[in-house]
This record gives structure tokens, C-alpha cells and sequence, in this order.
């Protein structure tokens, strides 16, 4: 009897034992798992990232791509065909107005100077002899009228002399036309002579050289472009702007564009002109906006990209916001100086302001759903006109709840 009895004392042990053990891990996941929400930060704001209200200038601008072009630039072209016999300039030779770019072959044109001139010499002595042969039918001419006032000539001898007379005198009126025209044809072959020497026409700078020396160069077809002087001294930026914001400019706006490798410089201007004929390229409307910009540093180039920003507002140490801290209301509202405006006044000069709500951060760590006035905005700051201070922190960022309702969204601190 106390043999069948002996083992069940360690068998109740053993069961205890288990319950003891089971109850333990029971209370460490309980701890465990309560641990934060016991002794944990009961911060409020914990869960939130903040900006604070700065002050800051704000710009609302219209974007665009352009290329660089010297505001005044020529074509320089050959007058005269021949072979091009000499370039004296390279690309990036500074020229002014009268400098010899380059020659052609002139051998063609000097001869048909030196035949013209030899004409014309020929012609000349021609002349002579009928001006002395004029002088002669005039002296003849009144030889034979006195001798018929004395009735010792005939009358035919008398017509005979008239007749020579006004013959000379047309042959030296013909003589000197035909001399006129020679003359006419000197200058013409003399301007030829001088065409085969190229010129600069402006002060400026070799930028391009199209042609090659001993090219032949036919001008009867159409005018060959040798080279291309430009001043670049003044630029001129060639935007194109889309049908959706070409409305937004004005004339007289500011500008100002980068380039790439400026390190962020910014080159400023204002809007020249409009052009009105648009480009289509993919079916999208482009419209050319232009505006110069001086060089006198020579860093701009031509043809060089430019990221364009046409000022549309613009705002100075105002206070602002990121925009993904607001959430704006759909309804406008008119600021204060527009609320005040005597009747009658033109409200032209006016901005819209719109309403907003932000989460601001009170001293004492609680989160305040406060509504703010808004004036000049882009798609990353908003300027903050009433309702805010400097130095006040509000939640980072708002996200809509599954109600409609805005929420900050809880993002941790990192």
C-alpha cells in the first residue's frame, strides 16, 4: 500500500513547478508589453516633427528652359565667287569694324579692272580728237557763213559746213555716254576688286567659320556664309514658355536665369518681348519670351542652356511656411487692406489672401488647431500674414484623416 502511494508527492510537485514557471512568463510579457505605456515618455508632441515660423523672402515664378544668343551678331558672306585664298581670323578672334577677315582669289577681277581702265583710257583720247574735230567744223562752219554774206561761197558749201558741225558735235556727245558707261563699269568691277577683301562689318568676336580656305565659292546661286561675328558683350536669352503660363507674363517682369556649371549664379534681366507666333513641337505650344543680359565678364556663351524664372510676385523678410504644414481652405479670403478700401478704388493692385489651419505646438506641449491668413505662395513656402509669430513651431506636415477631417501625420523623430 505505501509502495502504490510513494510517487505522488513528486508528481504535485512537478505540476507546481510548471504552474510557477507559466505564471512567470505570464507576468514578463505582461511587463513586457506594458512597459511603455507605464513608464514610457507621456510626451504628447513626441510623436511629431516640427518647423519653426521664419522669416525669409518668397518668390513666385514662372519656369522655363532657354538658350543663349549674342544680341547683335553678322553673317559675314562673299560678294564676288572665286576661290576663298586666304582666312586671316580663327574662332575667338576679336575683330572691330574694317579688319580684313579673309580674301579671295582676286586675279579675274583685277584683270577686268585693268581692261576697264585701258577702255576707258582709249575712250578719253577718242575724246580729244572729237572736241578738236568740233573745233575744227566751227571754225569751218563760220568761215563758210562769212564768205555767203559776201556771196564768195555757194550755199551748198555753206550747208555742208552746218551739217559737219552738228555731226561732230553728236559723235562727242555720243563719245562722252560711251564714257560714262565705261566709267560706270570701272566702279562696278573696282567694287568687285574690293569685295574679293573681306571685311568686318562690326566690332565683335569670330564665333563660328563655316567655310574652308581654298574653297570655291559660287555666289550666283546663293550668298555662301564664310563666318559669323558677334558681339557678346549683351546676350540674349530665348526662352520658350507653354500656353499655360505665357498669360502669367508680362513686359518689364524680372528675370533672371542659371546656367549649368554656375555654381548657382544667377544672371538678372528683365522681359523685352513676346513673340506671338508660337512653336507646336509634339503638339505643345510654345511661345518665345526674350530679354538681354549684359557679359562683360565673357562667362556666357552662346548656345549655352539656360534655366529661366520669370518673377511673378514676389515677397521680402516676410514670415513663411512650408506648404505641406498648412491645410488650406477652399473658400478666398480678401486681406485686410482690401477690407478697408475706400469705394470706388481700383482693386487691381490688390492680393488675394486665403485661409489655412496648422497644429502649433503650445508651451506646455500640447498640440493647438490654429487658423492662419496666407499671402504670396509657391509650391514650397507660403507666406504667413496673420495668426503665426516668428519663432513659433508647428506640425511639419498634414495628412487627411478617413473622416475628411486634417490630421497631422505622426511621424516619428528621427
Amino acid at each position: 500500500m505505501s509502495a502504490s502511494l510513494a510517487p505522488r508527492p513528486r508528481n504535485a510537485r512537478g505540476w507546481r513547478a510548471l504552474l510557477v514557471a507559466l505564471l512567470c512568463v505570464a507576468v514578463a510579457a505582461a511587463l513586457w508589453l506594458g512597459w511603455p505605456h507605464l513608464f514610457g515618455n507621456t510626451d504628447p508632441a513626441s510623436g511629431y516633427q516640427f518647423v519653426t515660423v521664419q522669416r525669409g523672402d518668397i518668390e513666385d515664378v514662372v519656369t522655363a528652359t532657354g538658350t543663349l544668343q549674342p544680341r547683335e551678331y553678322v553673317d559675314v558672306g562673299a560678294q564676288v565667287s572665286g576661290q576663298l585664298k586666304k582666312i586671316h581670323v580663327e574662332v575667338g578672334t576679336e575683330v572691330k569694324a574694317g579688319d580684313l577677315l579673309a580674301e579671295i582669289d582676286p586675279t579675274v577681277y583685277l584683270s577686268r579692272v585693268d581692261a576697264a581702265r585701258a577702255q576707258l583710257r582709249n575712250l578719253r583720247a577718242q575724246l580729244k580728237d572729237r572736241e578738236a574735230q568740233l573745233v575744227l567744223a566751227q571754225i569751218q562752219f563760220r568761215r563758210q557763213t562769212a564768205l555767203m554774206a559776201e556771196e564768195a561761197s555757194t550755199t551748198e558749201a555753206l550747208q555742208i559746213a552746218e551739217a559737219s558741225l552738228k555731226s561732230s558735235a553728236a559723235q562727242l556727245e555720243a563719245l562722252r555716254a560711251q564714257i560714262e558707261q565705261n566709267e560706270s563699269t570701272l566702279r562696278g568691277d573696282e567694287a568687285n576688286l574690293q569685295y574679293a577683301r573681306i571685311l568686318s562689318p562690326m566690332n565683335g568676336t569670330v564665333v563660328s567659320i563655316t567655310a574652308r580656305q581654298g574653297q570655291t565659292l559660287n555666289t550666283n546661286q546663293s550668298a555662301p556664309v564664310i563666318l559669323r561675328v558677334a558681339d557678346l558683350s549683351t546676350m540674349t536669352v530665348q526662352t520658350q514658355v507653354s500656353e499655360a503660363d505665357i498669360g502669367r507674363l508680362k513686359i518689364g517682369m524680372d528675370a533672371y536665369f542659371t546656367t549649368l556649371g554656375s555654381q548657382g549664379k544667377r544672371w538678372q534681366g528683365r522681359l523685352a518681348s513676346i513673340e506671338p507666333t508660337p512653336t507646336v513641337t509634339n503638339n505643345v505650344v510654345l511661345y518665345n519670351a526674350l530679354f538681354d543680359v549684359p557679359n562683360t565678364d565673357g562667362r556666357l556663351m552662346t548656345q549655352m542652356t539656360a534655366q529661366v524664372f520669370f518673377v511673378a510676385a514676389r515677397a521680402t523678410d516676410v514670415l513663411q511656411l512650408p506648404m505641406g504644414a498648412l491645410a488650406l481652405d477652399t473658400t478666398p479670403q480678401r486681406s485686410l487692406r482690401e477690407k478697408t478700401r475706400p469705394a470706388g478704388e481700383t482693386p487691381s493692385t490688390e492680393k488675394k489672401t486665403r485661409r489655412a489651419t496648422v497644429r502649433l505646438l503650445k508651451d506646455d506641449r500640447t498640440l493647438e488647431a490654429r487658423s492662419i491668413e496666407i499671402g504670396l505662395s509657391n509650391r514650397i513656402l507660403a507666406q504667413v500674414v496673420s495668426g503665426l509669430n516668428e519663432g513659433d513651431k508647428v506640425v511639419s506636415s498634414v495628412a487627411a484623416s478617413a473622416n475628411g477631417e486634417q490630421r497631422p501625420s505622426r511621424t516619428p523623430h528621427l
